[in-house]
């Protein structure tokens, strides 16, 4: 009887052990991802477009304008178009 004993005593405390260990490691894997996510760094920023030339926009506009005179734009989708071009 006392070796069944020493036997279930021990199962206990490894059982215990175990699951305190468990518990343990899981709260300091909580704790790192949050000073992880609390000390990455901010997203990039976008890169910076380059302005396009004068000539560029000119044939981009032409080109436009060759879409619009065809039927292939309305005059709403070429003032959206224009637009952007231009304000790019």
């Amino acid at each position: 009887m006392g070796l069944l004993r020493g036997m279930a005593r021990t199962a206990v405390v490894a059982g215990t052990a175990t699951t305190v260990s468990n518990r343990v490691s899981r709260r300091q894997g909580n704790r790192w991802a949050q000073q992880a996510a609390q000390s990455a760094p901010p997203p990039a920023a976008p890169p910076v477009r380059q302005g396009v030339d004068t000539n560029t926009k000119l044939a981009q506009l032409r080109e436009l304008a060759q879409l619009r005179d065809s039927g292939v734009l309305d005059e709403a989708e070429f003032e959206l178009q224009k637009s952007q071009i231009l304000n790019s």
